[in-house]
């Protein structure tokens, strides 16, 4: 695209979702651009936008109020920052674009927070075929210059040979990565001051959105500090309840279920569902799904937990940085086009799991998330008996998984064992 009249911010740095991005604005009218706050969405779009409205600015929303139609006036591309402030917008975006005879690329929305239930009757229509949608997240290692992109996980689906690779890195630099998360506004800070992000960023959320809602500011963070102790967990709603150490008040499902709704409506968690082979696809849904922070930072925020402190907690650092290379992989899987690519977890009867299954166009992998090096034989053995397990049957005809890999935290190569296990340190991975 051409970028010389762009409204480009002084100091934006390249993202990895720009590509798909630009394929869509090819393709549709209109693409709104959703995901969490400060993960850099809106100076993503502005490098694409020649004209902007930002309606968290009292004077523009309270015009697009009146008419939505003003929130769309301004040369094309034209950017409504924080859509969602006003509902209507979403509509007229949709006419404007069948107005101008379907051109192409002449509107971007940013949205950090989905529709409300009261909300969501104030857009009539879906946007199906003038609107793209198009997730983002913080920044992966390799975009915050934490990591060098070196090996890709779409080379690895598409079962390319895996070179070895050096890069080092210790257990320190993990603990770093994760307090400090993949804030695009951190990246010139010291450690001291960017931890301050994530702690900032739940002040906000417990300060602004909690009260918008009329919800509880103390329930809030204390649920959110219980998601925190449980990382990586598949926790009910009774532990979440008895963790949230509340004295003897004890939250009933209904209104945990109602923070978690709302957490996951302001892109603060997501949550990583249960996998099974397509032959038993229906066992997806009797999975409990697991709850990951956006960022590891946030939980780590949550847990008081500093670069040192992790140091002398390796269990609570494990739990942080399976986070975050959840977090990455969701980044590197945005970047792809097409239906059904998805980042998912494996438990079975037997006790056996596996922490990210990665499906795209088809395709399958497995990977489990180590902390060290040290671990990788048990995890590579966690890995092939997950491989036996799906392709024993042959009559099931389930497919080998595209490859199998274990991600680690401290680790210098990248490499394949003989048992056909790749080992990729976090900091080589891209997309």
């Amino acid at each position: 695209m051409v970028e010389a009249k762009t409204l480009r911010q002084r100091g934006y740095k390249p993202r990895l979702i720009e590509p798909r991005l630009d394929a869509l604005m090819q393709s549709f009218g209109c693409v709104e651009i959703n995901g969490p706050k400060w993960c850099g969405k809106t100076w993503t779009a502005l490098s694409r936008s020649q004209s902007v409205t930002k309606l968290d600015e009292p004077a523009e929303r309270a015009a697009a109020e009146i008419d939505p139609q003003l929130a769309l006036v301004g040369e094309a591309p034209h950017l409504v920052d924080e859509w969602q402030e006003v509902p209507e917008v979403w509509d007229a975006a949709r006419r404007f674009v069948d107005d101008s005879g379907n051109r192409r690329g002449i509107l971007l929305l940013t949205g950090s927070t989905a529709l409300k239930e009261s909300e969501r009757g104030r857009v009539r229509h879906t946007g199906t075929g003038r609107i793209a949608r198009l997730t983002m997240r913080p920044m992966a290692l390799c975009e915050s210059g934490d990591g060098e992109p070196r090996v890709s996980l779409a080379g690895l689906f598409e079962r390319l040979p895996l070179l070895p690779t050096r890069r080092e890195a210790e257990i320190s630099d993990v603990s770093r990565w994760c307090c400090r998360g993949g804030w695009p506004a951190n990246m010139e800070l010291s450690d001291e001051a960017a931890i301050e992000t994530a702690a900032q960023y739940i002040q906000a959320v417990l300060d602004i959105n909690v009260i918008d809602e009329a919800k509880s500011p103390e329930t809030a963070l204390a649920l959110m500090r219980a998601l925190a102790m449980n990382e990586s967990q598949a926790v009910t709603y009774k532990t979440l309840a008895r963790d949230m150490s509340l004295g003897e008040r004890l939250p009933d499902e209904g209104t945990i279920k109602s923070y978690l709704e709302l957490f996951d409506r302001l892109k603060l968690t997501e949550e990583l569902y249960g996998w099974e082979p397509p032959m038993r696809s229906k066992a997806r849904v009797r999975v409990k799904p697991k709850r990951y922070f956006v960022d590891p930072s946030l939980a780590a925020a949550l847990l008081g937990a500093t670069p040192a402190s992790l140091l002398g907690d390796t269990q609570t650092l494990g739990m942080l940085f399976e986070n975050l290379v959840i977090r990455d992989l969701r980044v590197f899987l945005s970047t792809y086009g097409g239906i059904g690519n998805a980042v998912r977890y494996y438990r079975d009867e037997a006790g056996l799991e596996v922490d990210a299954i990665v499906e795209r166009e088809g395709s399958w992998a497995a990977i489990e998330v180590k902390l060290s090096d040290s671990k990788v034989d048990e995890a590579a053995k966690n890995l092939n008996a997950l491989r036996r397990k799906v392709v024993s049957n042959p009559a099931a005809r389930n497919a080998e998984p595209a490859f199998m890999a274990v991600i680690v935290g401290r680790g210098s190569l990248a490499y394949t064992r003989p048992d056909g296990v790749h080992v990729i340190p976090a900091a080589l991975l891209g997309a």
